[in-house]
């Protein structure tokens, strides 16, 4: 399992209408292509209009290399800057959980 958080910080309300446009572009394109991403969750932040989070999970190191090395991802990194007024990305670490569906608890 590798996962990571990213919250962006976006400029203004016009920014933020951009970058959603953008996430919602390549959303479609992450679910076709890329089978080693197990999540790739999008949050709005209670109490701050402004920012985003994304929850990403991969099977591996290398579904989420492959995920970088993708056109629509390139894309999204090259893009998203002129949205931003800041970003910061948080790699975790393997930890137990519930385990979707099955009410179990698990290591990941």
């Amino acid at each position: 399992m590798f996962a990571l958080v990213v919250r962006f910080d976006l400029r203004d309300e016009t920014a933020a209408r951009g970058f959603d446009a953008l996430v919602a572009e390549t959303l479609p394109e992450i679910e076709a292509k890329e089978p080693g991403t197990l999540v790739y969750a999008v949050h709005d932040v209670v109490g701050a209009s402004l920012s985003r989070v994304f929850y990403e999970r991969y099977v591996d190191k290398a579904a989420f290399d492959f995920h970088e090395r993708q056109d629509h991802t390139k894309r999204f990194l090259s893009e998203r800057e002129q949205y931003l007024s800041g970003f910061r990305v948080e790699f975790l670490g393997a930890a137990a959980g519930m385990v979707p569906g099955t009410g179990a608890l698990s290591g990941l």
